[in-house]
């Protein structure tokens, strides 16, 4: 039993490195992922460029995460990454809400009335 005992002490101490390190970044937004009928305030999403294009990743709490990009065509946002294609649907309330494979999002934003189509 003495031999486990510094490998179990180990192990604990770098999971509750793990935890602190791995815990999502971003801004809160309402999300109801695979197939969750709730939204609920768990997922965290962040803004990045690159080149001229903006890129929304979306962080679930427990560990997955999906990429848009911004567009300015009144779509609002489009997958970047993976096979599965975002569907978005504005609401009056000035919320995006955006659906891919089981997972929704709801993006507090603005549509523009002045948005420009390709």
């Amino acid at each position: 039993m003495r031999k486990g005992l510094p490998a179990l002490l180990i192990c604990g101490v770098l999971a509750a490195c793990s935890k602190a390190e791995d815990a999502p970044k971003g801004r809160v937004i309402d999300c109801a992922v695979g197939g969750s009928a709730k939204f609920l305030p768990e997922c965290f999403v962040e803004d990045s460029r690159v080149g001229g294009k903006r890129f929304l990743t979306v962080r679930h709490k427990a560990g997955g995460f999906r990429r848009f990009e911004m567009v300015n065509d009144g779509r609002g946002v489009v997958s970047a990454d993976g096979a599965d294609e975002a569907t978005a649907q504005w609401s009056s309330q000035g919320v995006l809400e955006v659906s891919v494979a089981g997972d929704r999002y709801r993006f507090p934003a603005r549509m523009k009335d002045d948005a420009p189509l390709p």
